[in-house]
């Protein structure tokens, strides 16, 4: 779709959206501005129904976030333009980003992206690689290691995609495994152990976008119902250990076992662009130790917000921690930890240290602008009163729509995220809606 065609359709989508919302406001033209006319009706469903629209149709979730969140503004000032500016802004942006909870988590985001960093640059995962190119001798064993440092670089996928790749490369070529194979295993890998694993930026992005309710609890709890995730790395040792191949994955691997042709493709549009991981002077144990000191210091974290030293018990202050503090205190001594123990070991100088601190947090900006328009939309959405109609619909609905509920948001979130290639945009934009529905007392 080229600009000029998208311009047009995102003017026609607002231009329909604002002619049937003008009714709603015939009777309030000179009205006090911040009361809107819509308050817990079906308009409120509106802002984050115009998101998904948008982010079907473009296939781009940052710019379909904010125009979702434009029309919210518009709701709820009444279509007063210089009020629904205004209530953008202070009821919007500057509200979500005051909270103290999203705060938190936007600290520990950029911490882990900072602490991902060092362990990159000092040379630990490259270190892995070159370790496990020495003691594999088969094909099965080059897939599970691929697969097994997948699982334990489980603090972030964006990290684990680029730095598992990247260093079992070399070793799945020495055993002649595809690129399309090695693909598979890094992706049905990175995302599926950081949405199980509760120390990981899946887990502060959940937490963060669900409000009224202990998002870290929920993200625990629903760890076992989670069935994408633990069939997905079920399934990659399956057909690894018995050397099942199907669909044009099998074209892929005979092409690579057989012929040494590792791409298949005839135009080889991928040759030539691989990357590479700084070698360092690190070894195994500089990847292994920071995640583990990551991994402890955030569960004391998150225990100590929760009480364990007034006398809590394990389980009731996990209950009641207060994830996004836990998490900001945790990871930030893992940081400075990891700062100092690369500098005794001398595997990295004080200033290649602090250059990893831009690093870290350039790449964690596509997530914290998502988290931001996510938070902002359902900030806004909640002064519609979309919780409030929600919940009055399944309330006084038949048993058999509250059934349905869990199939048609997986059709939804299929959807989007298949068009637009973010599960965050996908949840940021969902959560807050089904969370008002799926947490009634008497479900």
């Amino acid at each position: 779709m080229n600009r000029k065609r998208l311009i047009t359709l995102l003017l026609v989508v607002a231009a329909i959206a604002v002619f049937f919302a003008l009714p709603a406001f015939a009777e309030d033209a000179a009205g006090e501005g911040h009361q809107t006319e819509v308050y817990a009706t079906f308009w409120s469903l509106v802002p984050p129904l115009v998101a998904i629209v948008l982010a079907l149709i473009t296939k781009e979730v940052y710019s379909s976030l904010f125009i979702g969140i434009v029309f919210g503004a518009l709701l709820y000032a009444n279509f007063d333009l210089l009020t629904a500016y205004t209530s953008m802004f202070t009821e919007g942006f500057i509200a979500s980003l005051a909270d103290s909870w999203n705060v938190g988590i936007l600290i520990f985001l950029v911490v882990l992206g900072t602490v991902v960093c060092l362990m990159n640059r000092a040379g630990g995962s490259a270190a892995y690689g070159e370790w496990a190119r020495q003691r594999i001798r088969t094909r099965k064993g080059a897939m599970l290691a691929t697969f097994g440092l997948g699982i334990l670089i489980f603090v972030d996928d964006y990290f684990n995609c680029l730095t598992v790749g990247n260093v079992m490369r070399p070793i799945t070529d020495k055993h002649r495994i595809s690129r399309a194979k090695l693909a598979y295993i890094v992706d049905s890998t990175a995302a599926p152990i950081c949405m199980i694993a509760p120390i990981s930026s899946w887990a502060a992005a959940v937490t963060g976008v669900v409000e009224g309710y202990n998002g870290f609890e929920l993200f625990v709890r629903a760890i076992p119902y989670n069935l994408y995730s633990l069939l997905t790395l079920g399934m990659i040792v399956f057909i690894t250990l018995l050397s099942i191949e199907y669909g044009p994955m099998r074209k892929h691997e005979e092409n690579a076992i057989r012929h040494g042709d590792l791409y298949t493709t005839p135009d080889r549009p991928f040759e030539g662009q691989d990357g590479e991981v700084p070698v360092g002077k690190g070894k195994v144990i500089d990847l292994i130790i920071p995640v583990l000191v990551l991994i402890v210091l955030c569960i004391v974290g998150m225990l100590y917000t929760g009480g364990i030293l007034e006398g809590e018990n394990i389980i009731d202050a996990f209950a009641n921690c207060d994830a996004s503090v836990g998490l900001s205190l945790g990871s930030a001594l893992a940081l400075i930890f990891t700062i100092i123990y690369f500098l005794l070991r001398r595997v990295l100088s004080f200033h290649e240290c602090m250059e990893c601190f831009p690093n870290g947090f350039k790449a964690m900006v596509p997530a914290i602008l998502i988290l931001t328009f996510a938070w902002t939309l359902s900030g806004i959405t909640n002064l519609l009163g979309a919780s409030e109609y929600v919940s009055g619909i399944f309330a006084g609905s038949a048993a058999g729509l509250r059934i349905l509920l869990p199939a048609i948001v997986f059709a939804v979130a299929s959807g989007m995220s298949f068009s637009t290639g973010t599960s965050w945009g996908t949840f940021g934009i969902l959560l807050p809606i089904v969370v008002a529905s799926s947490l009634e007392p008497e479900l």
